[in-house]
């Protein structure tokens, strides 16, 4: 009897893992998720107790490996210590010539190369917060993000010298210090620094520069790139800069990983996920400073890079580039990012191998964050009850119309259920706080919702509509605003960009919503890049759309360019797009239009008149 007993709960034993798989195929996966979540959750608890800053974490990565190397750049090198060095005299030449102290910003205007991080570093000690501007940025907008940050120093890169002079009268009678890395700068009100770096000794500093630094302090300022309007300054504090730099943990990257960082480290992504991310896990990171889609794979293979990220449209762009016999032949073992279209994660896992791809999600300014930890295809994330716990945030039912979440007959927003879209709002709190935007309490105000759920509550209003599935994976689904109504129904932009992406002549797809008078609502128009040597057929793309989609989500307007514009992070720019809307006389690209039932005809100026005079009706 008893060895009948042992031999059935053998066979349970055996069995019980298969139960378990079937009942939850990705129970092994939330498992080792549960785990990391109580590891960092238990690392932050000990960070905030007695402060622990990136900066930290760098000296404790010099101190166990100095002479591992950390930044690789073009056909040179750098170790850990020689970081920390360069980083020292940078640090005693700004304190000399600068005069910095401890709760100084100073706005840096440089692209991807050592210098940012040396410069970032050398802040850091001197209790100082680095302020990261975009290089792309020119004139009236330079002016305005330099002024929300109160920066009272500016350092640039030789090769913007340009863009400073543009501004510099408006500079010297603000009274900012301007240095640029060059040996010499003859420019009355620019002053060399790369000349004053090189006296300076490589000592280590003292920790009393930045004694009163603590756990809320500034510790950069990023500014969102956003697709609208002026860029606004994201304050992120010492505790803030951490999560993100975890991203990389639980993507499972580890200490003898290459990172390949080619975005831009002037946004999050580069700096925060990549950068502080890989002096978290004391890795090596290879810096490029732009992407390049033809060099992407050979700088792989140049480096051994193990890990690379990827933003918006970057993974399209590699599919894109023409098919190798070594597609396959690198060391790339982890993709983490966030903004890959079902169709692309697909097409990049086949073309190039088998590379774990961690989709994730989460705003520079924001208190809510996401990975797809469970490896679904089109997910950028993952629920779990543990994260919930810590986090709490919901998906609401939101007007597209009136661009305002519904309320219930209490006044209280409504929780949209399962399969159901919903906009992404997560409550403001110790745990999950949201330092808002520098200089700017109108904005920071515009992303609270009031009232959420009970009367007094307050949460982060995301901006971004989502959908969670039946096995609580997370879909992003839109934008707020770039999601537009047509003839009573909602229209989603990436859900008809997704299907246009699939007809044979399409190479890229922003789709948007463009007003028409006498109108209500926008009505659809795509801007499209055609593949080589390949032209435009209305009437199969005609087919298409009414094969695949409803009719008042085709585009009645199409719009054929050369090239797509996106921001430094690779979005896609919709509001100029729309802005611009249909008018042949004012748009020299090709315009094609709709015709009811027929296809896809050029766009004269006729059919425009009658359009805008009411005689022809959409």
């Amino acid at each position: 009897m008893i060895q009948q007993l042992e031999s059935v709960e053998r066979w349970l034993y055996g069995f019980l893992p298969l139960m378990i798989y079937f009942r939850n195929p990705y129970f092994l996966k939330d498992l080792r998720y549960t785990f990391l979540t109580i590891y960092v959750g238990i690392r932050l608890s000990r960070i905030k107790k007695k402060f622990y800053s990136i900066l930290d974490r760098f000296l404790d990565k010099v101190a166990e490996h100095p002479h591992k190397k950390f930044i690789v750049y073009e056909e040179s090198s750098y170790t850990y210590s020689q970081a920390d060095r360069e980083s020292n005299k940078v640090a005693r030449a700004l304190l000399t010539h600068a005069h910095l102290k401890e709760g100084d910003t100073v706005a840096l205007f440089l692209g991807n190369e050592p210098w940012f991080v040396w410069i970032w570093l050398a802040l850091s000690k001197l209790g100082c917060t680095a302020s990261f501007l975009n290089v792309n940025i020119r004139s009236k907008s330079l002016l305005h993000c330099f002024s929300c940050c109160e920066a009272k120093v500016l350092i640039a890169g030789a090769d913007l010298q340009g863009a400073i002079e543009e501004v510099l009268p408006t500079l010297k009678q603000q009274g900012i210090r301007v240095f640029i890395l060059r040996e010499h700068c003859h420019v009355d009100g620019i002053e060399s620094l790369s000349d004053k770096i090189q006296m300076e000794s490589d000592e280590p500093l003292s920790r009393q520069l930045r004694a009163s630094i603590n756990i809320k302090s500034p510790a950069v300022y990023i500014y969102t790139s956003g697709t609208t309007g002026l860029p606004k300054a994201a304050v992120i504090n010492h505790e803030r800069v951490w999560m993100p730099a975890f991203a990389l943990t639980f993507a499972g990257v580890r200490s003898d990983d290459i990172v390949y960082i080619y975005l831009p480290l002037y946004h999050t992504a580069g700096f925060l996920m990549g950068l502080c991310g890989a002096i978290e896990r004391g890795s090596t990171v290879v810096l490029r400073s732009k992407f390049s889609a033809s060099n992407f794979w050979n700088d792989c293979r140049k480096y051994n890079v193990t890990v690379i990220q990827y933003i918006g449209e970057v993974m399209r762009y590699l599919c894109n580039t023409p098919k190798r016999d070594n597609d396959k032949d690198h060391k790339v073992r982890l993709a983490i990012g966030n903004g890959i279209r079902e169709d692309t994660w697909v097409e990049f896992l086949e073309r190039f191998g088998n590379i774990c791809i961690r989709e994730c999600y989460g705003a520079t300014e924001g208190n809510v964050g996401f990975i797809n930890y469970g490896g679904k295809v089109g997910a950028m994330g993952r629920e779990h009850f543990l994260y919930k716990m810590a986090c709490k945030y919901a998906l609401i039912r939101f007007d597209t119309e009136k661009e305002e979440p519904v309320r219930d007959s209490r006044g209280f927003c409504i929780e949209v259920p399962r399969g159901e879209t919903g906009l992404l709002v997560a409550k403001i709190g110790k745990r999950t706080p949201f330092s808002g935007y520098a200089k700017d309490k109108q904005q920071t105000d515009k992303k609270k919702l009031r009232d959420v759920f009970e009367k007094g509550d307050m949460y982060f209003n995301s901006g971004d509509l989502l959908k969670i599935d039946d096995e609580g994976f997370i879909f992003f689904q839109d934008r707020i605003g770039d999601t537009f109504r047509w003839k009573g129904e909602n229209v989603a932009t990436t859900e008809v960009a997704d299907h246009l992406l699939t007809v044979d002549f399409i190479e890229e797809a922003n789709v948007y919503g463009v007003k028409v008078p006498g109108h209500e609502g926008r009505i659809g128009m795509a801007a499209l890049k055609l593949k080589e040597n390949m032209d435009f057929d209305g009437k199969a793309f005609y087919q298409h759309v009414k094969n695949y989609l409803p009719s008042y989500a085709r585009p009645r307007f199409v719009r054929i360019q050369d090239a797509l514009v996106v921001t430094s992070t690779f979005k896609q720019m919709k509001a100029k797009l729309a802005e611009e809307g249909f008018n042949p006389a004012l748009i020299k690209d090709p315009l094609f239009y709709l015709e009811d039932n027929k296809g896809y005809i050029p766009m004269t100026q006729e059919i425009f008149n009658c359009i805008e005079q009411g005689r022809l009706r959409l």
